[in-house]
């Protein structure tokens, strides 16, 4: 006869050692299972939802968490946050517009995080009813697709500064290294009272006219002794440019941050006028020391100071209005065409029949258009 020991928690837990074959065991009931999770470890808080009044209101009173929070949302892929994120875009429109817009590039290594640090500082500085926003774009890994967000990290001081809000967004692979939804991040922002707005892209390549067509001013950062001054001379990213700044003139690297100021200044000559009617100036500095800060601010203010007077500013803005409602549409067409399933097991066959040599890539993708545009047409 089997010895069964009832318990509370666990009712029938059988024993077979107790029986009476097995004379002089014993066997114990044993201490009680702990829990799983700890019971001194306070449940948390399910973060509430926010309605879209709820997120433009907390976004017009600066309120820095739920500011983030909208910006997750409009670089959410999800259309369900998507929708929510449109609307209160759309609801702080009439709070946007008055801010400077400013774009920050350079060559890896050219000392862009830190020298947004001690111009950010300055901006605050110089004017108690400033803020800043900083929008960081990160490259996103082309294998993993992850970011490591790490800029605000290079930007001791303005990520402790109470008037500042600084933003990492991973570039996602992106025109030009700028995150997807940084133009509506801007909206946001501006929306939240930060009155500049500072832009620090990936690094230099052909594809910089995504940050050119978002900002005001263009300001390129460059580097002297690093070898052939002509490779920092390239047409595209020159004529972009609104200001040229050589940083790390210090040390021993004063005269060859002078003499490329020199050189840059010699092969703006040869540019027409930009459109602005505003020769890009020349200037240098060291993010590093802080040297000639107030003279890269200088040149800025003096650039606002021609565009607004002369009307330029705002036909910008108009200019670039027009080229994101484009650049939208053309995203939204091409995703569609993509999410199409029929679309997709076309393209696979396409495609083998591509890779076996069956039929040549351009009658393939002629042949897909052609399925797709009869299949809107049934529609």
């Amino acid at each position: 006869m089997s010895n069964i020991q009832h318990n509370d928690e666990h009712p029938l837990i059988e024993h077979p050692e107790n029986e009476e074959q097995y004379t002089g065991l014993q066997v114990n009931a044993g201490i009680e299972m702990p829990p799983m999770v700890n019971p001194y470890m306070k449940k948390r808080k399910k973060r509430p939802q926010l309605s879209v009044n709820d997120y433009v209101e907390g976004i017009r009173k600066g309120n820095l968490s739920v500011l983030g929070q909208a910006v997750t949302l409009v670089e959410s892929l999800i259309p369900e946050h998507q929708v929510i994120a449109q609307e209160v875009i759309e609801k702080c429109l009439p709070y946007t517009g008055d801010s400077k817009r400013i774009g920050i590039t350079g060559v890896p290594g050219a000392g862009k995080s830190t020298s947004i640090d001690v111009f950010g500082l300055h901006v605050l500085e110089k004017d108690p009813a400033n803020k800043l926003a900083v929008l960081a774009i990160d490259p996103s890994s082309e294998r993993s697709k992850g970011s490591i967000l790490g800029d605000k990290t290079r930007m001791e001081k303005l990520s402790v500064h109470p008037k500042a809000f600084i933003r990492p967004s991973p570039s996602a692979g992106s025109l030009g290294g700028v995150a997807r939804k940084t133009r509506e991040t801007i909206v946001l922002c501006e929306a939240a009272g930060y009155n500049n707005i500072f832009v620090e892209t990936v690094g230099v390549g052909q594809s910089e006219t995504a940050v050119h067509s978002m900002v005001d001013f263009f300001l390129l950062i460059q580097l002297a002794g690093t070898g052939d001054e002509l490779q920092g001379i390239k047409r595209g990213i020159m004529e972009m440019a609104d200001g040229i700044c050589i940083n790390k003139c210090d040390g021993d690297n004063v005269d060859r941050a002078n003499l490329a100021a020199n050189q840059f200044r010699n092969a703006l000559h040869l540019f027409p006028v930009p459109p602005s009617g505003v020769t890009p100036e020349v200037t240098t500095y060291s993010g590093y020391y802080g040297y000639n800060i107030d003279k890269v601010w200088d040149m800025i203010d003096s650039y606002f100071d021609t565009v607004r007077k002369s009307g330029y500013f705002e036909e910008k803005r108009r200019q670039q209005e027009k080229y994101w409602m484009y650049e939208t549409i053309n995203e939204h067409l091409k995703s569609h065409f993509y999410s199409n399933p029929e679309i997709e097991r076309l393209l696979n066959i396409k495609q083998e029949m591509v890779l076996d040599s069956k039929q040549s890539s351009f009658i393939a993708a002629a042949d897909v258009l052609k399925y797709y545009f009869d299949s809107l047409t049934k529609q």
